[in-house]
């Protein structure tokens, strides 16, 4: 089972960076931060989650 996962993680992964190289670099960086800064206060909002329980 955790293999189909490692498989299907690792289709997706190339389907996405495929699909990056058809945008321009401009827009694949805007892209990039955006999530960049996304994961971060995903990440501050469960530090302090933890702290808390």
């Amino acid at each position: 089972m955790t293999m189909f996962a490692l498989v299907a993680a690792l289709l997706l992964m190339g389907i996405m960076l495929g699909a990056v190289v058809h945008l321009p670099a401009s827009v694949s960086l805007v892209a990039a931060s955006v999530i960049g800064c996304w994961l971060l206060v995903f990440a501050v909002r469960e530090r302090g989650r933890a702290r808390r329980d």
